[in-house]
């Protein structure tokens, strides 16, 4: 978790120092604290009470944020409600996930037009929710959730009192209105609004200062917030898990102090929300998060037993097994690539079962195979090989390391571990045993998830499924396909049972393990109940964002040497996103790429190429081309600036291989020669005179 702190820390910061041209050229809005004139630096800015000081607009091409970053629907949403005389934005987690270079998980819309405005203009819309109702616009196969300004939510005394105010005398009445809706919103960090087609971003409540300082902090008092909506609570600690953030001190204190609040939520809301914390890419942060808050427990006691167990005997752990399941599921999903619960279910139902019963390592890795290759020979042949290469230890869901063990017992015991995993699902939904519980899987899941592991509990021996890729589905993933949802757990099984021996293009092979050293302990001080990330930010680097220390401009003005004085806004926001890939250094980053030692290129001319590369007009050259291939938009063109970015990076790295010096060789010496070719037309004298100097007087 402190690496995701870190990577997010280190791409905001990357991006705020942006160079002086830039800063220049948006002087006007991006350190523009107030949205009117003739106020002073320390009055309150209108009638009312209202502090609008804190009012900001900046510029999104400061921070890379362009249209073509923005999915269609969308975009068309937005375009169509413009041109229909609306005002609308962007808002929320969408715009907040383009400023820290994260792929959104959905694209909300806030406008001016009421809700049966936006339903009349859209020929597929449609009108849900009760408490706080949103226009589902429908495009194609996509899904676009617009919201009115006109929606009215119920809000508290305090809030109401507020909110109620008229617009104040020399107030923007537009300002007005979007500063109301943002304090409606439950984090800073969630209340910033997008004009995509002007490139503004409106931050009304310091919400860019707290994305910078990368802290959750709710609009109003965290109490009275979580009073209002207890499901703020699950929202908080999904967004601190993806994005790695501190979390203020009085809204872990409220977190700690209304957590039981979330147990009246409705079950299929519960089962919502705990679906977007394991489904979508981070569910080892969140499994941290909901345990140092004593919320694990009340939605998976075992589990949160487990951990606890594990915390307060350091002395007898090893490693933590249902960690490192979640960190290897979180290897393979995304926001954008989400899975179905069916699949987290799963792994939590077989660590469950391992838990009651513990088994042979053998047996797992059987268990987990024959899933994954979709075979039983193919299975046993390479659990087996797996087993003699190298054992990891779990305590205590690993009993023992059989040397030997017919295959008939193999089968056997492979098919009762199944059976124990399904009547661990039937923990999930027994309303009995959960009578006290907060966790509810709705039966239809857990007879879904029951029949994943059918094919080993009957005749396990004769099962067989062929596969045309060992490449994820993310589609049938998605969608709960079994046989695709078979596959990754088995994939995931394997990974945490082997450190990564998987199977690829027919071939076993051993791939790197991306699990930095000392995960285990990181999560270990976590769950013991860490009071803060572990986010190493020196303090003097935490500066208002509209005004950069020395050093930011000292930076600044040295990549600015880099760029040609008529570069455009465009060209160098592209040539900082290249240069900060120049600066990252790197054993991290290295760690991500494969060696081929028989196909690596002799030291000697890396270090060349590498100086070679920090050459100036031989970078600027290479940007040049990057920024060409980008402007085309060409996908074809897109991915070949997305390769030469890698083969950049494969250099800084000090990981060449020969296909990358010949291709980026060829790339330099081809831009070369167009280079010499235009001063050798710009030094050659006309034949003729111009047909203007004919009439010259």
């Amino acid at each position: 978790m402190a690496m995701t702190i870190l990577r997010a820390k280190r791409c905001l910061l990357s991006l705020l120092k942006a160079p002086t041209s830039v800063q220049q050229r948006c002087n006007h809005t991006a350190t523009e604290t107030q949205f009117h004139p003739g106020m002073g630096s320390n009055s309150v800015a209108c009638q009312g009470g209202i502090d609008m000081r804190k009012w900001k607009k900046w510029d999104a091409r400061l921070f890379g944020i362009h249209r073509g970053m923005i999915p269609q629907p969308p975009l068309t949403t937005l375009r169509i409600l413009r041109g229909e005389g609306f005002d609308a934005y962007l808002v929320g987690g969408c715009v907040r996930d383009l400023l820290l270079k994260k792929i959104p998980k959905d694209f909300d819309i806030i406008t001016t037009a009421s809700l049966t405005q936006i339903r009349k203009r859209f020929h597929r819309a449609i009108i849900v929710g009760r408490r706080f109702p949103i226009c589902r616009v429908k495009i194609k196969d996509y899904v676009v959730e617009v919201s009115s300004f006109e929606t009215v939510a119920k809000h508290s005394a305090e809030k109401e009192k507020v909110l109620s105010s008229e617009t104040p005398s020399g107030c923007d009445a537009k300002d007005f209105i979007r500063w109301r809706n943002s304090l409606q919103r439950d984090f800073t960090i969630n209340s910033l609004f997008l004009d995509p087609f002007l490139n503004k971003i409106y931050d009304y409540t310091n919400g860019m200062r707290d994305l910078w300082s990368l802290k959750l902090q709710t609009l109003i008092p965290a109490n009275l917030s979580f009073k209002e909506d207890c499901a703020r609570i699950f929202r908080g600690l999904r967004i601190a898990a993806r994005l790695g953030l501190s979390i203020s001190k009085d809204t872990e204190i409220a977190i700690r102090n209304l957590s039981s609040s979330v147990l009246s939520l409705s079950k299929g809301r519960l089962m919502m929300e705990v679906n977007y914390m394991l489904g979508y890419g981070a569910a080892e942060p969140s499994l941290c998060l909901l345990q140092r808050f004593n919320l694990l427990e009340s939605f998976l006691p075992s589990h949160a037993a487990y951990l606890h167990q594990h915390t307060t005997n350091k002395s007898a752990q090893n490693s933590i097994m249902l960690m490192k399941i979640f960190f290897n599921l979180d290897k393979l999903i995304t926001c954008d690539r989400p899975s179905d619960c069916s699949l987290w279910v799963g792994l939590l139902a077989f660590h469950l079962a391992l838990l009651k019963n513990p088994q042979d390592a053998l047996v797992i890795q059987a268990f987990a195979s024959v899933l994954y290759h979709g075979k039983w020979k193919d299975g046993i042949k390479f659990a087996r090989e797996q087993h003699a290469i190298e054992k990891v230890v779990f305590v205590p869901e690993i009993s023992g390391f059989s040397e030997v063990k017919s295959d008939e017992e193999l089968t056997k015991d492979v098919s009762q571990l199944a059976s124990l995993v399904q009547d661990s699902v039937g923990s999930f939904t027994d309303d009995v045993a959960l009578k006290n519980q907060g966790v509810f899987l709705p039966k239809r899941i857990g007879e879904h998830v029951v029949q994943i592991f059918d094919v080993l509990v009957n005749n396990i021996e004769s099962y067989v499924h062929e596969r045309e890729s060992f490449m994820i589905d993310y589609r049938l993933l998605g969608m709960g396909d079994l046989h695709e949802t078979r596959f990754v757990i088995g994939k995931i099984v394997l990974e945490t049972m082997s450190s990564g021996l998987v199977r690829k293009g027919g071939e076993f092979v051993k791939e790197k393990n991306n699990v930095q050293e000392g995960t285990e302990e990181t999560c270990c001080q976590t769950l013991s109940g860490l009071e803060k990330h572990q986010i190493v930010v020196n303090n003097d680097k935490k500066r208002d964002l509209s005004s950069p220390n020395p050093e930011m401009k000292k930076e600044m003005a040295k990549k600015q040497k880099q760029v040609q004085k008529n570069c455009s806004l465009s060209q160098e926001i592209i040539i900082k996103e290249l240069d900060i890939i120049l600066e990252k250094g790197s054993q991290e980053e290295a760690k991500k790429h494969k060696e081929v030692e028989t196909c690596r290129l002799p030291k000697e001319e890396i270090n060349l190429f590498q100086s070679n590369m920090l050459d100036k007009d031989l970078c600027h050259i290479i940007h040049e081309e990057i920024i060409a291939e980008r402007r085309k938009g060409d996908k074809k063109y897109q991915d070949r600036a997305k390769k030469s970015i890698k083969l950049v990076e494969n250099i800084k790295v000090g990981k060449l291989y020969v296909d990358d010096f010949d291709q980026l060789a060829g790339l330099v010496k081809k831009m070369k020669a167009d280079k010499t070719e235009k001063q050798k037309q710009k030094s050659i004298k006309p034949k003729y005179m111009p047909l203007s100097s004919l009439f010259r007087r």
